[in-house]
């Protein structure tokens, strides 16, 4: 079939498999020119491993130091008629790539929060791994059923304290407007946590430990959004700041808990990305529009893979990681400075619906959104008929 982008509010409900194919080479391109990247994992576990920073650390630790891949990702496969989703396809051109480097890959499609998928792993790794040395936790849901009670909870992105005013980008209607959300009621700053905080990571490296299936001396971490000034009403200081606080106590639990692995948790604050969960939060696509610009304007654009990368290097692996005082690896700092903010803020103050395309990289921002799903890549030919039905 010939595809092309069916964009719908803040998703693609397609992907296109070469696309997708292109932009995993693109990753794995990088890391293999970025040389010898020295003493590493050996055995990798990446939890929410097919798009974003997740992929990003899976092709990191296979291309970059080599190592042994497990990941664990929740797609959904392609029929005769409809494409599969973008980490279906990301993963199959992993798989492929991993295969022609004769490295070892393998993935396991289901409910990351389940009892069954954290015992299929362990069963995994036992049979074909040995011992794991690093968990990365990079799970994005809208929704988790806790796997003991069985109960459903559904994250909210709103305030915390009281409704909040501020400027949005509709990208549906291409509209600069003012938006206004209402505060979070206790019971959604609850039901965020349990979907977005720190419990599953905590029960991933529980369940790991108890079945004597990581290393001595084993990393985990979580990834993390912090921000600054102008996203802390609906981010740091928000439902999803709260969910993102528990992830800080489950860090310092996994520590307290298994010191006798000499268990080493940190959860890593990354910079501002275009990304499907961004892409669905209030102020985001505006901000990151205007964040991508200064950022270019200044030289310091990262994407996944180079934060990736910088965090792999200087912080699980390199002898002098930034930390900030909450036990944090900080590998935003190029977009959080004092310096970069005011640049920020000064166009925010400025944006107008009449400016807003002189002033913002939202044809960056738009381009990002759309090779998530393997769309607006120049090396693609998008008039080609391709098979969907790709498998891993």
């Amino acid at each position: 079939m010939i595809i092309k982008p069916k964009v719908r509010g803040f998703i693609c409900t397609n992907a296109h498999p070469v696309g997708c194919d292109a932009a995993v080479a693109e990753q794995i391109d990088y890391v293999k020119q970025q040389g010898d990247y020295g003493q590493g994992p050996k055995n990798v576990l990446v939890i929410g491993c097919s798009t974003g920073y997740g992929l990003a650390s899976r092709i990191t630790a296979a291309f970059g130091y080599g190592a042994k891949t497990l990941g664990v990702c929740f797609e959904k496969a392609p029929t005769e008629r409809k494409t599969a989703t973008a980490g279906w396809y990301n993963t199959a051109a992993f798989h492929k790539y991993a295969e022609k480097e004769e490295l070892f890959a393998q993935t396991l499609n289901g409910d990351a929060f389940s009892h069954e998928m954290k015992k299929d792993v362990i069963e995994r790794i036992k049979s074909e791994m040995g011992k794991i040395d690093l968990v990365i936790y990079s799970l994005a849901s809208p929704r988790r059923t806790d796997p003991n009670s069985g109960i459903t909870y559904k994250s909210t992105l709103k305030p915390v304290g009281e409704a909040y005013t501020t400027k949005t980008y509709d990208t549906d209607k291409d509209k600069v407007h003012d938006v206004t959300l209402e505060a979070a009621t206790d019971e959604e700053i609850l039901n965020t946590i349990k979907v977005m905080g720190g419990e599953d990571w905590e029960m991933w490296i529980d369940a790991l430990a108890d079945a004597g299936v990581l290393a001595e001396g084993c990393k985990t971490t979580a990834y993390t959004y912090i921000g600054k000034e102008l996203t802390w009403p609906i981010y740091g200081q928000a439902t999803i700041g709260k969910a993102k606080e528990d992830l800080d106590r489950a860090a310092s639990s996994i520590n307290g808990k298994h010191s006798d692995l000499l268990l080493d948790a940190h959860v890593s604050s990354l910079k501002a990305l275009v990304t499907q969960a961004s892409s669905a939060i209030p102020v985001m696509p505006l901000y990151i529009s205007l964040m991508y610009q200064v950022m270019k304007d200044e030289g310091t654009h990262e994407g996944c893979i180079e934060q990736i990368n910088g965090l792999f290097t200087q912080c699980l692996y390199g002898n002098q990681p930034t930390l900030d005082e909450a036990n944090r690896f900080r590998m935003d700092s190029k977009e959080t400075n004092e310096q970069t903010q005011a640049k920020i803020k000064a166009l925010w103050d400025d944006v107008t619906q009449e400016n807003f395309h002189d002033i913002s990289d939202y044809e960056g921002y738009h381009h990002e959104f759309l090779r998530l799903f393997g769309f607006d890549m120049k090396q693609v030919d998008y008039e080609q008929d391709v098979d969907p039905q790709l498998s891993w």
